[in-house]
């Protein structure tokens, strides 16, 4: 109860609906002004539906240079185990490894593991489509909200979200499970923590010794999303410029990023662990003491006016199909219902674990 009251008085944690509902009467505005509801499918045509979120992971991360991804590949619901194990070893992924599905929500079932008797264990529990990528031992992980004009060669960095992961600090004296309930923020997420049976979480750390207790960058998994702007310049533009020029088709949202140093950040020396297109949120907006919540509504709107232009302008110029709305309905109507089965089916596992 006191967690949840917590979360009430902090909009860092209110529901996603809190931060869309109130900018609706924009988005009619301009589905009236482009004469059509679903107008933004136009933004990137290189993704599925400009990245609503119907799209799969792992197609959308091959429309990026092979450099700048991660070893993936693509466990279909259907397929046979042991056939995902020898893709694993053909291209040499080694454990751990990182796996999500391939048409996810918001860190929903993505999870580090550490073995193969684990993989195949969490694969028999969850028989839905995933995509499994390296585990990337970058030190740090921010995401980098962009948009460029298709007509123009230069665009814009919007916002760079730094990721601060979920961990806690030793005393000597406390154990792991104390020292988390003791940690406001950690203790928010000790439910989701408590699934993780590699934790001892009997063990007492040493004064001062830092514990990390997540590895996946995810506001719902405890990590701190951090206003990263000031590290915005010159370089960095010029490296996302260059590489926007050769996803084709991308044109707007947020590529979540593993690097070492600002300096391979900015040279571009990382790693793209995903690439989000219309539904992308600038992270920086979750730094609760930079932004209060109206102005996180209103830096979601200046974002929705970009989108509106470069979808018009494809719509003018480049020739890019609009979607039919039926269909494009009955499609987000199953959407729906896919995210509903996957959380039925991941506290339906909780509770058998």
């Amino acid at each position: 109860m006191k967690n949840k009251f917590y979360r009430l008085l902090h909009w860092e944690y209110w529901p996603l609906l809190m931060f869309y509902i109130p900018n609706l009467p924009l988005a009619l505005f301009y589905a009236m002004k482009a004469k059509s509801l679903v107008f933004y499918t136009r933004t990137n045509p290189g993704i599925k539906n400009s990245g609503i979120g119907s799209e799969s992971k792992y197609k959308t991360l091959q429309i990026i240079p092979s450099k700048y991804t991660p070893k993936s590949i693509l466990h279909k619901k259907d397929q046979n185990i042991e056939t995902t194990l020898t893709e694993l070893k053909i291209t040499k992924i080694t454990y751990p490894i990182i796996i999500k599905p391939d048409v996810g929500f918001r860190g929903l079932l993505v999870k580090k593991i550490n073995t193969e008797i684990a993989l195949r264990k969490y694969l028999e529990k969850y028989p839905i489509t995933f995509i499994i990528q390296e585990f990337l031992t970058h030190k740090y992980e921010c995401g980098i909200f962009y948009f460029r004009h298709p007509n123009e060669k230069k665009g814009t960095i919007k916002s760079i979200t730094l990721k601060e992961f979920l961990s806690v600090r030793g005393d000597g004296i406390s154990t792991l499970k104390e020292l988390v309930h003791l940690n406001k923020r950690a203790s928010l997420y000790f439910a989701i923590l408590i699934e993780d049976v590699s934790i001892n979480w009997n063990i007492i750390l040493e004064k001062n010794t830092l514990k990390k207790l997540s590895s996946i960058g995810n506001h719902s998994k405890g990590t701190r999303f951090i206003n990263g702007n000031h590290l915005i310049n010159k370089n960095i533009e010029n490296t996302l410029d260059l590489l926007s020029h050769q996803i084709k088709g991308w044109y707007y949202g947020r590529l979540d990023i593993k690097y070492n140093s600002i300096e391979e950040l900015s040279n571009g020396n990382f790693k793209i662990i995903e690439i989000n297109g219309i539904m992308a949120e600038p992270g920086n907006i979750y730094d609760a003491r930079k932004n209060n919540y109206f102005k996180a509504l209103k830096i979601i709107r200046t974002h929705w006016k970009q989108l509106y232009l470069i979808a018009e302008y494809n719509k003018k110029h480049s020739g890019v199909k609009l979607v039919k709305t039926a269909p494009f309905v009955k499609e987000m109507i199953a959407l729906k219902r896919y995210s509903i089965g996957l959380k039925k089916l991941s506290k339906k596992n909780k509770l058998v674990h």
